[in-house]
């Protein structure tokens, strides 16, 4: 399909049933948003749609570390009362003591606590990059729990980064063979990093970036981003889209939202979907979208 082509579908909405059938025909049991999904072959089951905290995050602050630590705590159980399971931290955002707070008053045992690791220059306030074992024991305190669910390298862009953080994935797996974490994987930021992730056994679970606009994702033709998607997906990886809205650069067009929803749960091959959510008003409007384009589809 050339891109004119595609473009011209999106406008229409279409791209979902273009680019593939609708997901609720390929295993989705309801319309329900925040119906339980599995991620690939983890072990991990949650919820459809997650919770992103790192809206502008970067050197451990982002959005909810700016506002009212009270208010981003609300915000977070708000969104577990209303079905959410899955809540995606990690170390540069600076979210674990706010998620760890909220956490006290949530059903841990329902919960789906991931966070990433940041071993790239700059990212975080301090020099040192310490192992995966050290790290994983911090954030577990920080996070005021016993285990996490999910733990991933953040922002890998180098192809070879499978080479580079081998000593890292080792201890990862060894935590994960002892129970302080249920699995791990990686979070990519370009397509060759991405395509290295194909064939890593190691990757349990991977964040993508995915519109169908192509922007803030790994390359701007989204069928290029896909075709590699898909083969993330059939070997068994848990697929989680992310920067649906492009990075918030369409988070206020609604109709842009809804396609982007209509295209993501369409591909059949991104197990859920997370947003970085503001405000509690968000997490229901996001909802009530999931659920009446999932409607449509069925």
């Amino acid at each position: 399909m050339k891109r004119r082509e595609f473009l011209a579908a999106l406008s229409l909405g279409t791209a979902h049933v273009l680019l593939g059938s609708p997901k609720i025909k390929k295993g989705l049991p309801s319309i329900d948003p925040y119906q339980t999904v599995k991620l690939g072959k983890s072990g991990i089951e949650t919820s459809l749609l997650g919770f992103g905290t790192g809206v502008s995050g970067f050197n451990r602050e982002s959005f909810l570390t700016r506002q009212d630590a009270a208010t981003s705590v609300d915000l977070l159980r708000h969104a577990y009362d209303e079905g959410v399971r899955f809540f995606d931290t990690a170390d540069v955002y600076g979210t674990h003591s706010l998620m760890g707070e909220a956490l006290k008053s949530m059903d841990r045992s329902k919960v789906t606590l991931a966070s990433k690791i940041w071993f790239r220059k700059g990212g975080i306030p301090e020099p040192e990059r310490y192992d995966a074992d050290i790290i994983v024991d911090r954030f577990r305190k920080e996070l005021g729990t016993d285990y996490i669910d999910l733990v991933q390298l953040h922002c890998a862009v180098n192809p070879e980064w499978p080479k580079q953080l081998e000593a890292q994935m080792e201890i990862l797996d060894d935590l994960k063979s002892k129970g302080v974490i249920r699995a791990h994987g990686v979070s990519v930021h370009s397509l060759d990093a991405m395509k290295a992730a194909v064939n890593c056994p190691w990757v349990d679970v991977i964040h993508v970036r995915i519109n169908p606009y192509g922007i803030a994702m790994d390359k701007p033709d989204p069928q290029e981003v896909v075709d590699v998607i898909r083969q993330l997906h059939e070997s068994g990886k848990g697929v989680i889209g992310m920067k649906l809205v492009g990075n918030g650069k369409y988070q206020t067009d609604s109709k842009r939202i809804d396609n982007a929803l209509k295209f993501v749960m369409g591909l059949g091959c991104v197990d859920m979907m997370i947003v970085g959510f503001e405000r509690k008003a968000q997490v229901n409007n996001y909802a009530q979208r999931i659920t009446q384009n999932l409607n449509v589809m069925a």
